[in-house]
């Protein structure tokens, strides 16, 4: 399996370290924010693809009305039986799904969200033109995407430490794949060529990023994403001591506790004709 191959690999024990670790270090407030921007749609139907571990799903079920319907979507099996697993605080529709083939009728939902997945889709206007697809006439597209790594701290620090044990060979998949698209330019075309040829925004969104020891952060990038399968293609047996090496490197810049480091994205909002 290739680098690119193994990017969208969620398995293993991954769905629960990445619920432990990433979701609270980088993704809650994103969560929030994006929930709050499907919030004002006043949409009666919502869907959210490559869903994840649901903490999107999760803030969208408390936060939108009762009467909103929710479905939710992942590729990844054991990312859904995960989210299925802690639950929402009312009834979401879960289902597996592939977002460049989504199985819904055309015009079902007033509104497609999607956090920080979207870097992920082999075909990123295939997947754009079924969310345009399954959007109702005027329905909104919703999606968020990291910024470059440089702008985002903790993600530097541990690719530049995991690559001090590889050097041949260094494992790039938070700056390729995670931290790859954020030009908004090619973000608008890939939108366009889906037919979205309305309204697009790019907004850009500074968030912190924080942790109570340095391990955390080490072992959420390390352990709870794809970076993870890189490491073992090289080396099964120093997964460890990478993840310690990534938390040593985090200790000296940051501190060794109540770490604080600059996350930033960019939040996409895209209008279906």
């Amino acid at each position: 399996m290739s680098n690119v191959d193994s990017d969208a690999v969620f398995a293993g024990s991954v769905p629960e370290i990445y619920e432990r670790c990433p979701v609270p270090l980088i993704f809650e407030p994103y969560a929030d924010d994006l929930v709050a921007r499907t919030a004002r749609l006043g949409p009666e139907s919502v869907l959210e693809i490559a869903a994840g571990t649901g903490v999107v799903t999760r803030a969208l079920a408390s936060r939108l009305a009762p009467s909103v319907a929710i479905t939710a979507t992942d590729l990844n099996p054991g990312m859904i039986e995960h989210a299925k697993g802690v639950g929402t605080t009312r009834p979401v529709s879960w289902q597996q799904a592939d977002a460049m083939r989504l199985p819904f009728p055309s015009a079902s939902f007033d509104a497609v969200v999607c956090q920080f997945s979207v870097m992920f889709f082999p075909d990123r206007s295939k997947a754009y033109a079924e969310v345009n697809r399954v959007l109702r006439a005027g329905g909104t597209f919703v999606f968020n995407v990291w910024d470059d790594i440089v702008n985002n701290e903790f993600a530097a620090v541990v690719t530049e430490a995991v690559g001090e044990l590889f050097p041949e060979d260094p494992p790039l998949f938070l700056p390729r794949t995670p931290h790859g698209y954020h030009d908004e330019k090619t973000i608008g075309t890939d939108l366009a060529a889906a037919g979205f040829t309305g309204s697009v925004t790019v907004e850009a969104l500074e968030q912190r990023s924080r942790a109570a020891t340095a391990d955390l952060p080490a072992i959420a990038y390390c352990c709870g994403t794809p970076l993870r399968n890189e490491i073992e293609q090289r080396a099964p047996a120093r997964l460890e001591e990478a993840t310690a090496h990534a938390a040593e490197r985090l200790a000296q810049r940051f501190g060794s506790t109540d770490l604080d480091g600059k996350i930033r994205g960019f939040v996409v909002t895209a209008t279906a004709p």
